[in-house]
């Protein structure tokens, strides 16, 4: 395999755009990309586009990627169109890197792009819950909806439902639930989760292409109101609209276009499986692939994005990752590790938190913070002497386990 580099990278700034279409949004972040690495449109032998949501929200289905470059002038050239979740575009990055790193061509462009948000909620939201077996899904409702009559029929009490309704993903009840077996076994508290967010919305703040800017302190992120228990308001990741793109060369094309190359070290890309007792979870599974195709392990990385869709995950991801042994990922918040100045700052962009989650160009939009951050790009968010930088992303969920999970390790 040769090696590959990233030489332009960019992305809009994460929104709620009723006003602007999945061609503008992807326009800014493609032409963004290729005027950081100062290359023309026509340059790009392949592109690889990753998009979850928009057969759902907009109606745009199968040739999604043909539609939005061929409006910007970028034609002929094989255009792959990736669907994978929250992990679509992390999952197109995958690709056009494979495609370089084979030979087979010198030049790839990955983008990540999603118009999800629109005044119909129930819409918006149904197009998030989508990235489960739906069909196990609507055994268990209906399975849950006959016990409930049976209670009714016998004059029991029915209680609170605990699950997701049309005014939010039905993923915040899943990682609700986690939150709080993460609590009973390990003792973890909603306060180390609430710090999380105060983390992230701080990075955000810096971050110009963040949806949300404002900080927020302890005591805000705890008394925001109640989504699912633990989680309140803001510790749970925006809806919203956006696009990221990343330029992907050869080491021989990268030396004719920038001084200042960041070379993919490792590229994983994995799928959740039936999980026994004591079983290492995918993230871990993909990370530990990704850190043997790098050659380097957890202790190398200088700054890491992760999937945080809630706090909650982003402290399971670091055990995951190995940040710290399992059951202790509160206490790595506590101490200050993944803040600025910390040892390995993680999500500094502002995570999905802050930055925001626009399902389909999250996985990229990663790859462009840590591409800033290895160039001393990032401004008031930069890590010192950053060179080295992973990316996390999963995205859907079958049988208790992500449907897919990309690591990528990136490095000067």
């Amino acid at each position: 395999m040769r090696d590959v580099a990233v030489v332009g990278a960019a992305m809009t700034r994460f929104g709620k755009y009723l006003d602007r279409s999945l061609k503008d949004l992807t326009r800014e972040a493609v032409q963004a990309a290729l005027d950081s690495a100062g290359m023309d449109k026509s340059l790009p032998q392949v592109a690889v586009v990753g998009n979850a949501a928009a057969g759902l929200s907009t109606g745009q289905e199968c040739i999604r990627a043909q539609v939005v470059l061929r409006e910007m002038g970028i034609e002929e050239i094989p255009m792959i169109n990736t669907e994978n979740a929250c992990a679509s575009s992390s999952t197109a990055f995958h690709l056009a890197w494979l495609y370089v790193a084979s030979g087979m061509y010198d030049v790839a462009l990955a983008v990540g792009m999603e118009k999800i948000y629109q005044q119909d909620k129930a819409r918006m939201f149904a197009a998030f819950s989508a990235g489960v077996d739906v069909e196990l899904v609507q055994q268990i409702i209906a399975s849950l909806q006959a016990d409930l009559a049976k209670k009714e029929k016998e004059g029991a009490p029915g209680g609170e439902g605990g699950g997701a309704g049309k005014s939010r993903s039905m993923f915040m009840d899943i990682y609700a639930a986690g939150a709080r077996a993460h609590m009973r076994k390990y003792g973890t508290t909603k306060e180390q989760f609430a710090k999380v967010a105060v983390k992230n919305h701080f990075f955000g703040s810096l971050n110009p292409h963040a949806q949300y800017r404002e900080r927020y302190t302890l005591e805000e992120i705890l008394n925001s109101p109640l989504v699912a228990e633990p989680l309140t308001r803001l510790m749970c990741a925006p809806t919203g609209d956006g696009a990221s793109a990343a330029i992907l060369v050869s080491a021989e094309k990268a030396r004719q276009y920038t001084t200042k190359p960041v070379w993919v070290r490792g590229s994983a890309l994995g799928s959740g499986k039936d999980m026994k007792p004591g079983m290492p979870g995918i993230t871990a599974r993909v990370a530990r692939k990704a850190f043997e195709m790098a050659g380097m392990g957890p202790e190398d990385m200088d700054v890491i994005e992760v999937h945080d869709a809630t706090a909650p995950a982003e402290i399971f991801i670091y055990e995951d990752l190995g940040l710290c042994p399992e059951g202790e990922g509160g206490r790595l918040i506590d101490e200050g590790v993944t803040e600025l100045g910390g040892r390995v700052p993680v999500n500094t962009s502002g995570g999905l938190l802050s930055k925001g989650h626009p399902v389909g160009a999250t996985g990229v939009a990663q790859i462009y913070e840590i591409f800033l951050q290895l160039r001393d790009e990032a401004g008031e968010r930069q890590v010192q002497g950053a060179k080295v930088g992973l990316c996390e992303n999963g995205g859907g969920m079958v049988r208790g386990e992500a449907a897919a999970t990309s690591v990528h390790i990136l490095s000067l």
